[in-house]
């Protein structure tokens, strides 16, 4: 029979040692169970973290429009804070189906295939205004795919242009009517709760 040197420990019954369950290893338990609620500032920071996500916008773009939100004299400041980042241009060219996402929009605008009132723009942050023309540049005929399984096939879908806008499908561009007002935004979204974040 094979004997083990003194002080060695047989691995089959060496346990691992745990961590006893204290009053700080029960609370980062809690922490991980789901359904926890947040708190008050993680509903705020969450909200404002979709709506970053949703317009695709950096921490220091989406304080910049905060900021021209507060400081806008009519209306709430959420309201506000949305219709602005409406009003950019990725988001109008997303609204008026010329592309199929908010990143594609702002790569054709980047890649100069956007005008504004006839002239090329290529800021995806420009705000568009009242009775601005959005149209493809002219560049852009040339492109029959990009055309075809893009815009056109996103033209065709049965997809609302929101009210503030109009699309002319023949002509592949749309119009600004008037600002886009909250009721134009479907998606689910408490700005307040983004607006208590910052003014703290």
């Amino acid at each position: 029979m094979e004997r083990k040197p003194a002080g060695f420990a047989d691995q089959s019954q060496k346990r691992v040692s745990k961590k006893p369950m204290g009053s700080e290893g029960a609370e980062q338990s809690a922490s991980k169970r789901p359904g926890r609620k947040l708190s008050e500032y993680g509903k705020q920071l969450a909200e404002k973290q979709k709506v970053k996500g949703m317009y695709g916008l950096r921490e220091r773009q989406f304080r910049r429009f905060f900021s021209i939100a507060i400081h806008t004299r009519e209306g709430a400041t959420g309201e506000n804070l949305l219709s602005l980042l409406e009003r950019r241009l990725d988001n109008t060219i997303y609204r008026l189906k010329m592309a199929t996402t908010r990143v594609q929009a702002r790569q054709i605008i980047v890649h100069g295939h956007v005008k504004v009132n006839g002239v090329r723009v290529s800021s995806p942050s420009c705000l568009v205004s009242v009775n601005d023309v959005i149209s493809l540049a002219d560049n852009v005929a040339n492109k029959k795919v990009f055309l075809e399984q893009v815009v056109d096939k996103r033209l065709k879908m049965a997809i609302k242009v929101p009210e503030w806008l109009e699309l002319d499908k023949n002509e592949r561009k749309g119009r600004v009517l008037r600002n886009p007002a909250r009721t134009d935004i479907q998606v689910p979204i408490e700005e307040h709760l983004i607006v208590e974040l910052y003014s703290k």
